[in-house]
């Protein structure tokens, strides 16, 4: 039995993607694609018993379903370099196997991660853990400037303790999380697809999404099917709760907007009458205005 091979995934094999000031992404190696998707779900099909479908239709319908196993039979694994502060909301997806740079045995590099003075923005007020308006850009540029000075004098810092003796794992507590590491990340690519519909997201950081849209080219050169079924089911479709299906049914029978949120329960204002700018009600017409963007 030979090893399944994607021509256009094999001259991306070792090819570094870079990413932000100091890091890349680099597809190491992969096992399986879009065959061994089909294959893994037509095993199940006894003599006499399998429905004959192609198969884009078979990864299709099997993606559009939940029948998550077949996927799993396909594995990408792939070396990334990181700020730590990117690091930390990437190791939140627990379904990777990782092996990360050790500040214990190894020095850690003098590179950091410093934003665009443009990407200093304010605290949003909907979404209570990313970023949102733009500040002045003086405000950026001395934030920028800040960065790059705790940095530097963080590293000096390192450098002198492990000069007099300080164990590397003492002394890299000196340094701020914008400094890089890498892993090795090895994942199936179930789990790589609810990875990337997570950090694709626009709701996303803006430096992980950066990281997430490379990995999702290199997934695309895998499985290209797989890839594009993802693509339309999961990350240019979207899912409806109960109460928003009862809103589209009002809207169907002539209701505006604001009137099918009402016959929904779907809550557009607070108690005394305030407009809500997160909730349920608020997230459907973010819905509804999507759908209308739909080309």
């Amino acid at each position: 039995m030979s090893r399944p091979s994607v021509p256009a995934a094999d001259s991306l094999i070792g090819v570094r993607h870079p990413v932000l000031s100091h890091g890349f992404v680099v597809l190491v190696d992969y096992m399986g694609n879009d065959a061994a998707v089909v294959q893994a779900a037509r095993v199940s099909y006894g003599a006499g018993t399998r429905t004959v479908r192609d198969d884009r239709g078979l990864i299709r319908y099997l993606l559009r379903h939940g029948h998550t196993t077949p996927f799993e039979m396909v594995e990408l694994k792939f070396l990334v370099r990181l700020p730590i502060y990117v690091a930390r909301q990437w190791i939140r997806h627990r379904t990777a196997s990782v092996n990360e740079y050790s500040a214990r045995y190894s020095i850690v590099p003098d590179e950091y991660e410093l934003p665009a003075a443009s990407e200093v923005r304010r605290q949003s007020a909907r979404n209570r853990q990313g970023r949102g308006e733009p500040l002045d850009l003086a405000v950026g540029e001395s934030f920028r400037a800040d960065l790059d000075r705790i940095s530097r004098e963080a590293y000096q810092a390192y450098e002198k303790a492990l000069s007099q003796g300080v164990a590397r794992e003492t002394a890299r507590m000196l340094l701020p999380v914008s400094y890089y590491t890498q892993w090795y990340w090895k994942i199936n690519l179930h789990n790589l697809f609810h990875f990337l519909r997570l950090r694709l997201d626009p709701h996303a950081q803006e430096e992980i999404r950066q990281y997430a849209a490379v990995v999702a080219t290199l997934a695309r050169k895998v499985a290209p099917t797989c890839y594009e079924a993802f693509e339309e089911f999961q990350v240019m479709g979207m899912r409806l709760s109960a109460r928003e299906l009862r809103a589209i049914r009002a809207l169907l029978e002539g209701k505006d907007p604001q009137a099918a949120c009402q016959v929904a329960g779907l809550s557009l204002v607070r108690e005394d009458g305030t407009p809500l700018r997160t909730g349920e009600g608020p997230e459907f017409l973010e819905k509804l205005s999507r759908i209308r963007e739909v080309p």
